[in-house]
């Protein structure tokens, strides 16, 4: 049951962050979840412990660790956009 929430999750921090870097009309919803998940993992390794908390990746979710994996993959987007584009939107 963990792996299809941290699934679902994961698509809807991937679409968020896709309609704030403006890439939704370029990604489907598989990489949605790629990129929501990677996020995460992007944002426990490195932001989470600075703060505390614990990331979507280990099965809870709060608003701390939601928002966290959402920057998490903000920036993974904005680092893909600046290697395919050359500069980020």
């Amino acid at each position: 049951m963990g792996i299809i929430v941290l699934l679902v999750v994961g698509g809807l921090i991937g679409w968020v962050a896709s309609m704030i870097m403006r890439t939704n009309g370029q990604q489907g919803i598989i990489l949605n979840i790629i990129v929501g998940i990677v996020g995460a993992l992007l944002a426990g390794f490195i932001i989470t412990p600075l703060i505390g908390g614990s990331p979507i990746t280990s099965g809870e979710i709060s608003i701390q660790s939601v928002l966290v994996s959402l920057v998490g993959a903000v920036v993974l987007l904005a680092i893909i956009n600046m290697f395919r584009r050359g500069a980020v939107r």
